[in-house]
């Protein structure tokens, strides 16, 4: 690492503006970034002894292939005769998906390529509301409707309510005998003696499943088929998005020190930022509507991996330039708390120009013969410096071109950054006990008739 700046395969990082060089006092010393390097790279050894004796599968996925064959096949069947996919599933069963689909347009009004619209919709409904779910079900073909059911355990009150309300409308619609052919469910594999809600309630109806990797799910689900079969269904190559995500792993198996792998300096930095300038809120802004559900993804990830013991910091979704209008105020002159990660995707030169003689008469004449991207370019250049300048710690992202690999990439980046971010802090990043216990309450209430 030199002043800074790291070059990887797909994006280059620089957390330079995190220094006290750039930003003054605010920043952390190269000396006191060396230490937790330091306290960075032990764990960083240790992740590679996971993936050498395979312990942690997630470090492997990236090289399994039948998996990916698997889903596309089950896929394909499912979307004969389909006009919409809809996929039940609630937290990382269904925020990685959502961020992969992004790429290829999903939510973005108008950016569906020509390709995109021959395929089925995709809609996701990730979060239980009552009158969603009820206008949901009732403006459906169901003829021509296709769910996708995701629940690592089989148990998830959320996705089974979702589930057990649409195979009621199926059945009400006199299409029963059908739904072997309008339902796929994801989850764990059979174990005996150990239930799963949804394999049961859909094993009784003959649909087929596919089968959750056992060792990877939640958050760090989205490079399985959990978060690939969405991408699919959106006409992206699971392929080479896997293929992206092996490239980080190659990085750290060819790293000779944690300052020479730009997750394990991304770890150090924010944990840094944290225990010697009181750091609580990490921003993540990326500068490119294909990639506003990454930085939702990145929410979870984070603050599900590290809010625990007392220890964590809060991260906060963002969206360039819409939130350089509606939140850069705090982040530049309110308390000193926030650390900025902006992601720039290379947009020189692109999209519409802005007629020059409308740009004089609207007293614009600084973007007059310049593109749309032109003016996004400079926004997400000025913003970083405008923060240095106000000492406030901003780390930069850029991104020569977004395309499946490199979202693979950035996936694997933040979820190995975030696995030793919490290591260093002496964290499980893995588990997540306050929300079991909601979980637990919850079905307790209902039990009761709460």
């Amino acid at each position: 690492m030199q002043d800074g700046q790291l070059t990887g395969t797909r994006f280059n990082q620089s957390i330079e503006g995190c220094l006290e060089d750039a930003i003054g006092g605010h920043g952390v010393s190269r000396h006191t970034l060396e230490r937790w390097l330091h306290h960075a790279q032990p764990q960083l050894e240790t992740l590679k002894e996971d993936y050498a004796n395979s312990s942690l599968p997630l470090l492997r996925i990236a090289e399994e292939t039948a998996d990916v064959d698997a889903a596309v096949a089950a896929l394909t069947t499912l979307s004969e005769g389909a006009d919409m996919l809809v996929f039940f599933g609630t937290g990382g069963s269904g925020l990685g998906g959502q961020t992969l689909a992004q790429l290829a347009g999903w939510n973005i009004p108008g950016a569906a390529e020509k390709a995109q619209r021959a395929r089925p919709r995709t809609r996701f409904y990730d979060n239980l509301d009552g009158k969603t779910l009820e206008g949901a079900i009732g403006s459906f073909d169901l003829p021509k409707t296709r769910f996708i059911v995701t629940s690592k355990s089989g148990g998830t009150a959320e996705t089974l309510a979702q589930v057990i309300v649409a195979l009621s409308a199926v059945k009400a619609a006199g299409l029963e005998a059908q739904i072997p052919k309008l339902f796929l469910g994801i989850t764990e594999p059979a174990v005996p003696g150990r239930g799963n809600g949804l394999r049961a309630l859909l094993s009784s109806f003959g649909v087929p499943m596919l089968e959750h990797h056992t060792g990877i799910g939640g958050r760090f689900s989205c490079l399985t088929n959990v978060g690939l079969m969405p991408a699919i269904a959106r006409g992206l190559d699971a392929h080479a998005i896997r293929a992206g995500a092996k490239s980080v792993i190659d990085d750290m198996l060819a790293a000779n020190s944690a300052a020479d792998f730009a997750p394990a300096v991304g770890a150090a930095t924010a944990v840094a930022l944290n225990k010697e300038k009181g750091i609580g809120n990490l921003v993540m802004m990326p500068y490119n509507d294909r990639l506003a559900r990454f930085s939702a993804w990145f929410v979870q990830l984070w603050a599900e991996s590290l809010g625990k013991g007392g220890e964590g910091t809060s991260p906060i979704a963002c969206l360039g330039p819409l939130d350089q209008h509606s939140q850069l105020q705090l982040f530049m002159d309110g308390p000193r708390e926030h650390y900025l990660t902006v992601l720039r995707v290379e947009s020189s030169g692109k999209g519409p120009v802005i007629d020059s003689g409308l740009a004089e008469i609207a007293g614009a004449n600084f973007m007059a013969g310049r593109t749309v991207g032109d003016v996004v370019a400079a926004q997400a250049h000025a913003m970083p410096l405008a923060l240095a300048r106000a000492g406030r710690p901003v780390r930069t992202i850029d991104i020569p071109q977004l395309d499946e690999r490199t979202v693979g990439a950035l996936l694997m980046h933040f979820m190995i950054e975030t696995i030793l971010a919490g290591r260093i802090l002496g964290l499980d990043p893995f588990d997540q006990p306050a929300v079991e216990l909601a979980k637990v309450l919850t079905r307790e209430r209902l039990a009761q008739g709460g």
